[in-house]
């Protein structure tokens, strides 16, 4: 009862909120045909501004849901606008907090639906790309569900680092292209295709090598660079650097950061 209460909401609070995103912001979509109707999914986005988690369900006629830090559901006063904005939050009991993360996932995942991650890991520190984080691609090869690039443009001039405001009447394009590909030793995988027990090192589907993650992770990156425009660049992000010429970093952590 508590998930279609959740359920419930997510779907009237985006009934709210999307006339008042499209009359404040000229918001465009491409390659939506990429993203498939029914099934289990990943988008894997850049992301360059908290309103990118607005922008991105926006544009999409499924129910899309992130994983949320727990500290965020301790408070009534905004648990339920983290719900019904389809956060979903990580499971604090045992393990790692990077494990229990994927565990909430893989859940998600497991029951058809459409998981956003960003593969940053956070907000980036400037306008650059920054290097992936390989759990996107565990969580492909694991559960064996395609991953589609995103590409976000614009939504850090709706939304600068460290503004807790939205600028109205600045464009928003969302680009979503193929599911993506990559090469393992000169052999092409597909995201969604089973991968053979024992190809490239990985015992089973379900243990993929380091290798292999790598390799989807760099495709992913390469794929979300081409549809966002933004330069490469092979580091990590870290919210504590700051590139020259750029405005600063954001001081408000995001919901999926």
């Amino acid at each position: 009862m508590h998930g279609y209460r959740c359920l419930v909401a997510y779907w009237i609070m985006k009934g709210i909120i999307t006339p008042f995103l499209y009359l404040l912001w000229r918001v465009k979509v491409e390659g939506r045909e990429h993203v498939p109707t029914d099934g289990p999914v990943i988008l894997a986005a850049n992301h360059q501004s908290f309103c990118d988690s607005f922008f991105l369900p926006l544009v999409i006629r499924r129910k899309v849901t992130y994983v949320a830090k727990a500290e965020y559901f301790d408070s009534w006063k905004t648990a339920w606008f983290f719900r019904a904005a389809g956060q979903i939050p990580m499971n604090r009991s045992g393990g790692d907090a990077s494990q229990r993360a994927l565990d909430t996932a893989t859940a998600v995942l497991g029951s058809g639906g459409v998981l956003a991650i960003y593969p940053e890991g956070t907000r980036a520190p400037d306008t650059r790309l920054h290097k992936g984080k390989t759990g996107v691609a565990r969580l492909s090869v694991g559960c064996g569900v395609p991953v589609i690039p995103v590409g976000l443009v614009g939504t850090r001039k709706v939304q600068p680092p460290g503004s807790m405001v939205m600028r109205p009447f600045h464009s928003v394009t969302v680009r979503f292209g193929p599911p993506v590909a990559y090469e393992v030793d000169g052999e092409q995988f597909a995201t969604g295709s089973p991968v053979p027990e024992g190809a490239h090192g990985g015992p089973t589907r379900g243990d993929p090598d380091q290798q292999e993650l790598r390799a989807l992770t760099d495709a992913l990156m390469a794929s979300i660079a081409a549809l966002s425009g933004q330069e490469y660049v092979d580091e990590y992000a870290s919210r504590k650097k700051k590139a020259p010429g750029d405005g600063g970093v954001a001081s408000v952590a995001a919901p999926n950061s």
